[in-house]
């Protein structure tokens, strides 16, 4: 039974979503960054642990690379953004029974701006 704050299943429950609020922070940084200054970009309130516990997870999924930097690790991404949400989304689309069906349903849900992309990306023919 999930509970409504704190608690071991509201903690389960929001990692992944700490794990992507961590992954933006570091795709948005300029040069790799310590579990201290990711804690620092993150909301207040974050323990450094936890931020610590996350950046070592994601460095064990293979997201993260790290560097010595004095007694610390610095971390970054070990792919640009748009690679992982691509991958991701092709991930979701072979889950499909029908793939045909799965790219009709993802396109009538985008915007005109992103339809457009898409037709332009797929060329004059498409």
């Amino acid at each position: 039974m999930a509970q409504d704050s704190g608690g071991e299943h509201a903690d389960r429950r929001a990692s992944g979503a700490l794990e992507a609020e961590i992954m933006a922070v570091l795709w948005s940084a300029a040069e790799p960054m310590t579990a201290s200054a990711v804690q620092s970009a993150l909301a207040p309130g974050l323990a450094y642990k936890t931020v610590l516990t996350v950046l070592g997870r994601l460095h064990t999924k293979g997201m993260l690379e790290r560097e010595r930097v004095g007694r610390a690790h610095a971390y970054h991404p070990r792919q640009e953004a748009a690679r992982v949400s691509a991958e991701q989304m092709k991930t979701v689309l072979e889950r499909g029974h029908d793939r045909a069906a799965v790219l009709q349903r993802f396109v009538e849900t985008l915007d005109p701006a992103d339809e457009a992309a898409l037709r332009a990306l797929l060329g004059p023919d498409a």
